[in-house]
């Protein structure tokens, strides 16, 4: 699947076109309101766009309760050009801005760069959990020690989506069209049986289950 996109904003017109201009290369959510796009953060969004005049919670406020929960690249659209409207929206949390009218190719632009930089991010993130545990996400490895784990491309797909988002609980629908994309042919119990297995390897050398259910809601990396 492609990048995710979140574009808040609450003109319809703009947000028909960037979704027309966008959809071939991302997965697109659009929000026309601060509480629909809340609702769409368990999307994961890779980047989000986001309008600073909003009615009810303006751009800078919604910026900030969106912080609370991810960290992906946030870039303004806005008809501000003031160095403190610049100040400010760096401040709320924000990592650049576009004025408006602006044009798809900058805008584009803007985007590629953002997530070259995340990819780098990512690329030299090697995480440890414990003493044992090591997850090499650039090399698609879980090492116990110095013994590697085998893992299944999806397996470590959501070893990784969990791990990453510790204490964050995803329901399986969520984790089955991360993986599999809205067409994937099957079912979201695909899921249990994958996280099954995870855990029996996982446990088979340290001990321990680093997945948690959370019964009624899903599942959780434990932090």
């Amino acid at each position: 699947m492609g990048y995710r996109i979140l574009i808040v904003d609450d003109e319809e017109m703009i947000l028909s076109m960037m979704r027309k201009c966008l959809k071939e290369n991302f997965l697109v959510y659009t929000a026309d309101s601060a509480k629909k796009a809340l609702e769409l953060l368990d999307r994961m969004p890779d980047i989000i766009l986001l309008d600073i005049n909003m009615p009810e919670m303006d751009g800078l406020e919604l910026c900030r309760h969106i912080r609370e929960h991810v960290a992906c690249p946030i870039i303004f659209l806005t008809a501000r050009v003031t160095e403190q409207d610049v100040v400010e929206g760096l401040s709320a949390g924000g990592d650049d801005y576009i004025t408006k009218p602006f044009g798809m190719d900058e805008l584009l632009a803007r985007i590629a760069a953002h997530l070259r930089r995340e990819e780098r991010k990512s690329a030299a993130a090697k995480l440890r959990f414990d003493e044992k545990l090591v997850i090499d996400y650039s090399g698609r490895t879980v090492f116990c020690g110095e013994e590697k784990l085998n893992f299944s491309n999806k397996e470590f797909e959501i070893i990784r989506l969990l791990s990453r988002n510790a204490g964050m609980v995803f329901d399986r629908e969520t984790i089955y069209e991360r993986l599999w994309g809205y067409d994937g042919e099957g079912d979201s119990i695909v899921v249990k049986e994958h996280i099954r297995k995870i855990r029996n390897k996982l446990s088979a050398c340290t001990g321990k289950n680093y997945i948690e259910t959370v019964w009624g809601v899903g599942y959780k990396w434990a932090k």
